[in-house]
This record gives C-alpha cells, sequence and structure tokens, in this order.
C-alpha cells in the first residue's frame, strides 16, 4: 500500500513539473543514461558537419566558417517555447554577430511529438521564426545525434542539455566557447555579452 502511494506520489508530480528543468529526481532515465554514457565521435571538426533542414534540404556546416552560432534544442510544447519569439529577435537585431540554428527533439517530456512539417507550420504561425530549423534529431541519451556529441565532448565543461531550449555558442573558429542552460534568455545579458566577444 505505501509503495503503491509512493509511486502514485511521484507520477502526480512528475506530470504537474510540466517543463521545468528537472531536478534530479525527477530526470527521465533518458537523461541520466546520458550523463553516465561515454559517446565517441569520428567528426572532429564543427564545419565538417551536415543536416537536413525541416524542409529536406541539406546544410553544410562549413558554410558557417568565420561566423559566431548558436546552436539550441527546441520544442513546440514546452514552458520556455516563448524563447523562439526571444531567439527570432536575436536574430533580427543581432543577426550580424551570430547566426542561430535551432535542432527540435523530443528528449525531454516528450514536448515536440510532431513531425517536421507540424513544428515548420508552428514555428511560423507562432513565432514568425525565419531563422534555420533543422531536422528532428535527438540531443540526448544512446540515439543522441553525432553533432550534440561533438558538442558536449568540445563544450568548456562538457556541457550537454538537460532540458528544452539549452543553448551552445560556437565561435568564429569552429570552437564551443559557452553552454547556457534552458533558463539563459536569448535576449539576455548573458547570451548577448558573449555574442560580442
Amino acid at each position: 500500500m505505501n509503495k503503491s502511494i509512493a509511486y502514485l506520489t511521484m507520477a502526480v508530480a512528475m506530470a504537474f513539473t510540466g517543463c521545468n528543468e528537472p531536478n534530479q529526481a525527477t530526470k527521465s532515465s533518458e537523461t541520466m543514461a546520458t550523463e553516465t554514457a561515454s559517446n565517441t565521435t569520428t567528426t572532429t571538426d564543427f564545419y565538417t558537419f551536415k543536416m537536413e533542414t525541416l524542409e529536406g534540404k541539406e546544410i553544410d556546416f562549413s558554410k558557417y566558417k568565420g561566423k559566431k552560432v548558436l546552436l539550441v534544442n527546441t520544442a513546440s510544447e514546452c514552458g520556455f517555447t516563448p524563447q523562439y519569439e526571444d531567439l527570432q529577435k536575436l536574430n533580427e537585431q543581432h543577426g550580424d554577430k551570430v547566426v542561430i540554428l535551432g535542432f527540435p527533439a523530443n528528449n525531454f517530456g516528450g514536448q515536440e511529438p510532431g513531425s517536421n512539417e507540424e513544428i515548420a507550420s508552428f514555428c511560423q504561425k507562432n513565432y514568425g521564426v525565419t531563422f534555420q530549423m533543422f531536422d528532428k534529431i535527438s540531443v540526448a541519451g544512446e540515439d543522441k545525434h553525432p553533432l550534440y556529441t561533438w558538442l558536449a565532448q568540445n563544450a568548456p565543461n562538457n556541457e550537454e542539455p538537460n532540458w528544452n531550449f539549452c543553448k551552445y555558442l560556437v565561435n568564429e573558429n569552429g570552437e564551443v566557447v559557452a553552454f547556457f542552460p534552458s533558463k539563459a534568455k536569448p535576449m539576455g545579458e548573458e547570451i548577448l555579452a558573449a555574442i560580442q566577444k
């Protein structure tokens, strides 16, 4: 009986946490597996990646040489989803200083369940997104995309996403120079200062 109540309490608590960043007690097994897994990748250069957009067009990352790039794992049904608005503002106001790349992912709370077409429509209709959005990928767990493995391995403290809307900043030389958690606002002082460097 006590065990059943404990499970029920845990399930209710998890259901009501919404899209807030999980604490240790509520992290998914997928996230915990990511923290303990040692992933390797043969790609050693940011500019060697080639990825498909939501529309199915292949983008060669060599086109970003000499530019700062902010990579964001996104989700359409998250409490942080309104950050799309600030990401678009950042793109419009500081696009000459930083390129924004969005990567829809369904890793955290199942909050990006849609198809590429549905995601593209949602971003355009609700936030007028014009920055580059890519094919939905995994950013955590055993099926983590090689790009996100590379980013974590090359981040200053080997940080990796623990929720939606985490951000990596890559400098003009293709080096990961900063990681920002979900709560870091795209138009916030911390990110604006980092792109000005």
